[in-house]
């Protein structure tokens, strides 16, 4: 997997605000961490477990902010993963570590946010 091209289309899919490609990039069991959670659909939980969970916040995400709008900064690889540093929501720069399958879908994710 070449992590610049999956970076590219991953901005693109939410610039364009498109769920379901969006989704594509995501495994069926896919687990994610961040505070946004919070922020966007209220309760104590920061971590949501399952592509429909997870599709229903995202769809409630983009419905709250409709001028959302990604810049990639960078992009670097791991193990079986990538972290992109890219400007987020609310003027926030962002760091997403992704975690993927043996089918290049992304299975667990972590959001780190500057406050």
């Amino acid at each position: 997997m070449n992590a610049q091209t999956f970076a590219e289309k991953w901005i693109k899919s939410w610039n364009a605000h498109n769920l379901e490609d969006i989704l594509s990039h995501y495994a069926d069991n896919i687990e994610i961490t961040t505070p946004m959670i919070k922020l966007a659909i209220g309760g104590e939980d920061s971590t949501l477990k399952g592509k429909a969970l997870v599709a229903g916040y995202w769809q409630k995400a983009l419905q709250k902010i409709p001028d959302l709008h990604f810049e990639l900064y960078e992009v670097t690889t791991g193990v079986n993963s990538v972290a992109l540093f890219y400007k987020s929501v609310m003027n926030r720069k962002a760091i997403e570590v992704m975690f993927f399958d043996e089918n290049e879908k992304v299975n667990r994710m972590f959001a780190y946010y500057t406050e």
